[in-house]
C-alpha cells in the first residue's frame, strides 16, 4: 500500500504541469538563471583616466604599474582636471588620478608627495573599486621611494611584520560565492511548499479534508521526500562544481544526514501547511511573497546578534534557519555533526512537530470499534411502524 502511493504520488506530479515545474523544473531553471546574476564575482577592468602634470619619472611609473592592475585600466591620459571631468560626466571613466606638478621633486626631497583620486560617487562599487586598486599602485610607488630614500642614509631594516590575507571559505571574496549557497536551500524549501501545498490542496478539492489512509500518508510523504533529497543531491553535487563556488570536502555521511533532515523538515512543514488550503492556487499566492523575510529571518545576511530575541526564536520554527547554516556550515566550511548539533536538534523537533500535525489533519481517523450490544441499542431505538 505503502509503494502504491508512493507510485500514485509520482503519477500525479507528472499529470499536473504547474506542480512539475514548481518541484523539478524550478529547482533546474534556477541552477544556472540565479547565479547568472552574479557570475562577476569581483569587478576588474574599470576605465579611470590619469592626469599626469609632473611629466617625470615618478610619475611614468606609476602610470606603468596602474596599467598592470586587474580592477583598473587606463583608457585616457588627459591633459587636465576639466578633459578627465568631462570624460567622467560621459561615462567614459569611472575615476581619474590628478598627478601634480613637482610631485617627484617631493618624494626626492623625502617629503610627502601629494596625489588627487577623483571617483563618480554615483555608482559607489565602481568608483570605490578603482579608486582602491589606484590607491594600491600609489602604495607600491611609495614603498619604492622609501626604500631607495631608506638605502641613501643607510641599509634599510626589513619589516618585522608581513600581513598575507588569505580568506578561508570564500577564496575570491565574491557575491555569488557568498550569498548564493544559502538562496539555494531558501529556494528548495519554498518550490517545496508551494508544490505540495498545490497538490494537497488539490486532493483536498476531490476527496475532502482527512482523506488519506496512514499508508497513503507514508507513500506521499516518501515520494516528496525523495524529490527534495535528489533537488539537494543535485545542487551540492552538481551545481556548486558547475558554478565554481566554495566547497570544503566535507564528510559523506555529515553531508547524507544534513540533507536528510533538513528535507525532512521540509516535507513535513509543506503537508502541515498545505493542509490548510482548499483551493490549489492559494499556496503559491500566498507563499510566494514570504521569500525575502524569510531569508532576512534565517540570519545569514543579518547578524543574529542585531535580531530581537523573540523574533530570533520565531524564526527557528523555519526549516530555512537550521537549514542553511547547516548546509553552508558542513558543504561549504567543512563542519562536523557534532559542530552542528544545535542545528540537527532543531530540524529533527520541526520535522516531528510538522510530521504531527500534518498526519492529525490529512489521515483520517480509525473507525470506532464497535462494542457488544451496539447492534442491541440500535434497535431499542428505531421506532415501530404501526400496521
Amino acid at each position: 500500500m505503502i509503494g502504491q502511493a508512493f507510485l500514485a504520488t509520482f503519477r500525479a506530479i507528472l499529470a499536473d504541469r504547474a506542480a512539475l515545474l514548481l518541484l523539478v523544473g524550478s529547482a533546474i531553471v534556477y541552477s544556472f538563471f540565479y547565479p547568472a546574476a552574479y557570475s562577476g564575482e569581483v569587478v576588474v577592468r574599470i576605465p579611470v583616466a590619469v592626469v599626469d602634470n609632473d611629466h617625470t619619472a615618478a610619475s611614468r611609473a606609476f602610470i606603468i604599474k596602474a596599467q598592470g592592475l586587474q580592477q583598473a585600466e587606463i583608457v585616457a591620459q588627459a591633459a587636465s582636471s576639466q578633459e578627465a571631468l568631462r570624460l567622467m560626466s560621459e561615462r567614459r571613466i569611472d575615476a581619474f588620478v590628478l598627478i601634480p606638478a613637482g610631485f617627484e621633486r617631493a618624494v626626492l626631497r623625502g617629503e610627502q608627495g601629494h596625489v588627487a583620486l577623483y571617483g563618480n560617487g554615483a555608482f559607489l562599487l565602481r568608483s570605490s573599486t578603482s579608486l582602491a586598486s589606484l590607491g594600491t599602485a600609489l602604495a607600491a610607488l611609495g614603498r619604492e621611494a622609501a626604500v631607495g630614500q631608506a638605502m641613501a642614509t643607510g641599509a634599510p631594516a626589513a619589516a618585522p611584520l608581513a600581513v598575507v590575507a588569505r580568506p578561508l571559505f570564500n577564496t575570491r571574496e565574491g557575491y555569488g560565492a557568498t550569498v548564493v549557497p544559502g538562496v539555494t536551500f531558501l529556494i528548495i524549501q519554498q518550490t517545496m511548499v508551494m508544490g505540495v501545498g498545490m497538490l494537497a490542496a488539490t486532493r483536498r478539492e476531490a476527496r475532502g479534508p482527512h482523506a488519506l489512509s496512514p499508508a497513503e500518508f507514508t507513500g506521499t510523504a516518501l515520494a516528496f521526500f525523495a524529490i527534495g533529497l535528489s533537488v539537494v543531491l543535485y545542487y551540492i553535487g552538481f551545481v556548486f562544481w558547475f558554478q565554481d563556488y566554495p566547497r570544503a570536502a566535507a564528510q559523506a555521511l555529515t553531508l547524507a544526514v544534513s540533507a536528510t533532515l533538513f528535507v525532512a523538515a521540509v516535507v513535513c512543514g509543506a503537508l502541515a501547511l498545505g493542509s490548510f488550503f482548499r483551493t490549489r492556487e492559494r499556496p503559491v499566492q500566498l507563499w510566494i511573497l514570504t521569500s525575502l523575510p524569510i531569508f532576512f529571518l534565517s540570519n545569514l545576511s543579518w547578524p543574529v546578534e542585531q535580531t530581537p530575541a523573540w523574533l530570533a526564536a520565531l524564526a527557528r520554527l523555519l526549516p530555512t534557519t537550521p537549514g542553511i547554516h547547516l548546509m553552508v556550515g558542513a558543504n561549504q566550511m567543512g563542519a562536523s555533526l557534532g559542530e552542528q548539533a544545535p542545528e540537527l536538534a532543531n530540524l529533527l523537533l520541526l520535522s516531528l512537530l510538522y510530521g504531527t500535525i500534518a498526519y492529525a489533519r490529512l489521515v483520517s481517523p480509525p473507525p470506532r470499534p464497535r462494542r457488544r450490544g451496539d447492534d442491541c441499542r440500535r434497535r431499542l431505538r428505531t421506532p415501530r411502524l404501526r400496521s
